[in-house]
């Protein structure tokens, strides 16, 4: 079954290499990355010790947490490198009407 698509943000509105964040009913806050080629939208906290990933730096497809340096691949949400070893959560993305759109039900 899939989930509900909730509008983010005017495609216009988003540059590469920048995010913009979206909560879910349920609370989930997410973030979403236009990226060179194509977009990602991850669940927006560390999985090692629930530390807020807004502000973290990326390099290249993978974000940083900053609290202790683990590394997650922005487009798979999975771990790249320790002390994190459970994958971040995903959202699929897509473009509709002009809007970017993450999907509720969850990777």
């Amino acid at each position: 079954m899939n989930g509900q698509w909730h509008d983010v943000i005017a495609v216009e509105k988003l540059e590469i290499g920048e995010r913009t964040f979206y909560d879910l009913d349920d609370g989930t806050h997410v973030a979403v990355f236009r990226l060179d080629e194509g977009y990602a939208a991850i669940e927006s906290m560390c999985t090692h010790a629930l530390f807020e990933l807004d502000d973290a730096p990326i390099e290249g497809d993978q974000i940083i947490c900053p609290l202790h340096g683990a590394r997650f691949c922005l487009r798979t949400g999975a771990v790249c490198s320790a002390p994190a070893y459970e994958d971040l959560r995903t959202f699929p993305v897509r473009i509709h009407n002009g809007m970017i759109q993450i999907q509720e039900s969850a990777s």
